[in-house]
Order: C-alpha cells, then structure tokens, then sequence
C-alpha cells in the first residue's frame, strides 16, 4: 500500500522512521500526574485575552486606513496582523473546550472574528479532534498533517505562499460556491468534503455534520455567506472605498500567511503515514518555551508548546508555561520531554528545509 509521501511527493521514507519510537510511560505518567489541577480554563483570562486582542486588531485596521502616511500605515497594520492573528488563534482553544465550560465564547468569537475574517469555527471544529486522534495523527486520515521534511524542497516556501491568496479564496467559496452548490446538490458534496475545513491534506474528505453541530455549522456558513457578498457588492458599487478594502484584505492575508509560517514550524513533519506511539506524535511536534519572547508573537495563545498540547490537549492556553515549567523541573535530563524543546523560529525552518533536501536527494 501507497504511504502518505509516496501519494503526495513520490519521495523515500526517514531512515530512522518515527513509528520506531516506543512510548515513554514516565513521561506520560508525569503529565498526568503534575497537571491534574491545570485543566480548568478561566473564563477571566480568556475573555480578557480575546476581547483586548479583537479590540487592538480593529482599532490597528481603522488606523491603517485613516493613516496619514505609508509609514503610520505600515505601523498600524504591524498592530492589526498581530492583533487579529492572536484573537483568531482563538478558534484552536474552542475546539479544546469543555461543551458550557466557557458560555458565549464561540458565539462572540465568530461574530468579532470568525465570521469578518471568513473563518468560522465550523472549519476548524470537528477537524482538528483528527489531528490529536490516537491512531490519525500523521497519516492520511490527519486533516492537518503533510510530511513537509519528506517532500520535495519546493512544497516549504509553496506551503506559505500559497497562504497569500487564501483571504481571496475565503471570498470565493462564500460569495459564490456557498449559494451555487445548495442549487447543486453535487457541487454542495464537494463543497462540504474539500472546501469546508483549515486543512493542508489535500487528500482529506470531511464527512457530513450531524445533530447540534449541523445547525451550528448552518448559522456560520450563513453570516459567512453574507459578510463575503457584503465585501463583494462594497467593492464593486463603492460603498467602502477600494483602499479601505485592500487594506483590511491586506491585513487578513498577513495575519494567514503568519499563521502558515507558525504550523511549518508545528511539527517536524517526519512521518511517513505510520501510525505514531504518542511519544513519537510528541516528538514530531514542537515547543519552543522561554526565555525567547518572539514566540509569544508567532505562536501566541499556547501555541508555543505545540508538543506539550499534543500530551496534555485537555490544558488550557494559560496553564501550559506551568505545566511545561513542573515536567522540565520534575523529569530527569534523559527524559524524551526535553526532545521537543527548541529555541527559536529560525533554526526550525532551517531544520524543515535541509530535511526536504535531503528527501529529495533520496
């Protein structure tokens, strides 16, 4: 049978395949064990978070739009990406939440954010649980997974440029593919399989919702729909002006292609469709703790301790520097925890990079 890679990139397997990697029971046992009081989320510091993040996003937007040179606009927009890039990042918490642990927060994130920016949490919910499933992370059933390292060096800097025009194509599948395809019951099919979540496998087929979800995906797809056609008709009658438009679409596409930039550095990429031990899905993934403050801009919102998310998804945002704090202080210096830890942004692309060649090279 065909892996992953050979379906995707025709490229040779890792020597050294990470499905060889046995579970670390110490380890395992010292998350559990350390962090049993750090699951419960507070509402104080989420709304808190959000809200201010939201607000400085906006308030960054209208600033580059009234702004009175291109070097205040270029400011403000350096505000509003990173602003807007960590309430969005938001949509990663409410699929970890707890059903009620947090009322309102989906319903508000999707009115400030999820909906303006064209996407819903639908797209993420539902999606994402793949990728932590025990026996999906890494093959071809990951919505979320490619193995970049294994592929040929060009499928790196594609994977970020193609990022660019996502806010276009956002438009497109609202505006036009939303309404066509419930007149198109076949199109509407391919809709919903291949244009319906934040994916990178393109080979991924999503099913169908069901139940509370189906009416939750409908209302979001909906306001989706509406604002996309809004943004349409302000365009082409000058209801906004053009600038204006540009600006904010400017503003949406940055804060997506800062985003591709943090999931190239997520993970290792090493798989090649194995089904993972969840200390090899660790060890493909990747922290990068303090003291650098640079991660808390490009991985905000916990996302710096993408590994340590992988063994303890259940922890909220906040709780993790704590929870990385106790099991770097608690587990010896042979543990595999300390594998995952890496120092900055930089020296992972590179590592992505020089793996790709060499896949290539194979």
């Amino acid at each position: 049978m065909n892996t992953l890679v050979d379906r995707l990139s025709g490229s040779a397997a890792a020597a050294a395949p990470k499905s060889a990697i046995a579970d670390d029971m110490a380890m395992i046992r010292a998350a559990s064990e350390l962090t049993r009081d750090l699951v419960n989320p507070s509402a104080r510091t989420y709304w808190t978070d959000f809200l201010a993040s939201a607000f400085l996003g906006y308030a960054g937007v209208a600033a580059a739009i009234v702004a009175p040179s291109t070097a205040w606009l270029l400011a403000a927009a350096f505000v509003a990406v990173l602003a807007l890039y960590r309430a969005g990042s938001f949509i990663h918490e409410i699929t970890h939440i707890r059903k009620n642990a947090l009322p309102g927060f989906r319903l508000w994130w999707n009115i400030l954010i999820g909906v303006p920016l064209l996407i819903p949490s639908f797209m993420y919910e539902g999606i994402h649980s793949l990728h932590h499933n025990r026996t999906k992370y890494g093959t071809v059933e990951d919505p979320e997974y490619l193995p970049l390292a294994l592929m040929k060096p060009w499928t790196v800097p594609l994977f970020v440029v193609l990022a660019a025009f996502a806010p276009m194509a956002l438009i497109f599948r609202y505006a036009v593919l939303t309404p066509i395809s419930f007149l198109i019951p076949p199109l509407r099919k391919i809709v919903m399989e291949r244009y319906s979540g934040l994916i990178i496998n393109p080979m991924f087929r999503r099913k169908p919702p069901e139940g509370e979800f189906r009416r939750q995906w409908a209302w979001q797809e909906g306001g989706a729909w509406v604002w996309s056609t809004l943004l349409i008709a302000a365009a082409v009658f000058g209801w906004v002006p053009l600038r204006a438009l540009l600006i904010f679409g400017g503003i949406a596409s940055a804060t997506i292609v800062l985003n591709q930039i943090r999931t190239l550095v997520a993970h290792l990429w090493e798989n090649d469709g194995e089904v993972l031990t969840v200390t090899a899905q660790f060890l493909d993934s990747v922290n990068v703790p303090p003291p650098g403050f640079l991660p808390e801009l490009w991985a905000p919102v916990g996302l710096r301790y993408h590994a340590l998310h992988h063994l303890l998804p259940g922890v909220p945002y906040h709780a993790l520097p704590e929870a990385h704090r106790r099991l770097k202080d608690a587990l010896p210096a042979d543990s595999q925890y300390h594998g995952a830890n890496y120092s900055g942004l930089p020296g992972l692309v590179i590592k992505l990079l020089a793996g790709s060649a060499r896949g290539a090279a194979t």
